[in-house]
């Protein structure tokens, strides 16, 4: 098959078990490339946690400095000025009890962020089992729970991606940009994310905490990167 030959050629361009630097890894992310779409970059950091411990979760989120190369559709769950001032920062969805019996009942799932005021969690707190298992609940932790919506829709808006840490394998996968993108603003974007992951250290974690991060396209291969040379760029 013609899609195999080029993955095994993409597969030769990177040497096993060396550790690129950043800049290295995204120059070959983007030569390994071969998906006839324009692919997304993820990028993998496997941490020294347990996420089974309460006091060793990491969560959070960043807003990348280029964005994702995504349009995020966004809905909001608020009322009133609140619902107004959503939909002026750009919010794609804005309702209450319409949206919940549009998801609950008919399945409706045609958006990718959610964002809601405290007042109106009563609400969305009935679609935990439709919204939870998606990565799709509101949370205070992350920004998507706030009065401030405005500011939420901007920042869904402008790239925000959220990360949590599996609890299979300590793992953080979160998307970083797409192959179109230029070196530099992937490099940009990674730098940012891999930097808040080391402010949401854990107290509680012991050793190293960075070990292993991966750099991929949606069909290429994974290019170890070097932790030590994401923090001597940054």
């Amino acid at each position: 098959m013609q899609t195999g030959k080029r993955r095994r050629t993409a597969l030769d361009k990177v040497q096993r078990g060396h550790r690129y630097t950043l800049s290295e890894a995204c120059a070959l992310v983007k030569e390994c490339a071969f998906a006839r779409f324009d692919e997304t970059v993820d990028l993998a950091v496997r941490l020294g946690v347990d996420p089974k411990q309460a006091d060793q979760q990491v969560r959070g989120a960043v807003v990348l400095p280029h964005g994702t190369g995504s349009d995020k559709r966004v809905l909001v769950f608020a009322k009133g000025d609140k619902a107004t001032e959503a939909k002026e920062a750009g919010a794609d969805y804005v309702g209450g009890d319409d949206y919940f019996a549009k998801i609950n009942d008919e399945g409706w799932l045609e958006f990718d962020t959610v964002i809601a005021t405290p007042d109106m969690m009563s609400i969305v707190g009935r679609l935990g089992r439709v919204l939870g298992p998606r990565g799709l609940m509101p949370n205070p932790k992350v920004g998507t729970v706030t009065f401030d919506v405005g500011k939420a829709v901007r920042e869904a808006k402008a790239g925000k991606v959220e990360f949590r840490v599996e609890r299979k394998g300590a793992i953080v996968h979160v998307p970083v940009g797409k192959v179109s993108f230029e070196e530099g603003k992937l490099s940009d974007n990674v730098k940012a994310l891999v930097n808040t992951l080391i402010k949401a250290k854990p107290a509680a974690a012991k050793g190293t905490y960075l070990r292993s991060i991966t750099l991929s396209s949606t069909m290429g291969p994974g290019v170890r990167i070097d932790p030590a040379s994401i923090e001597a760029e940054a």
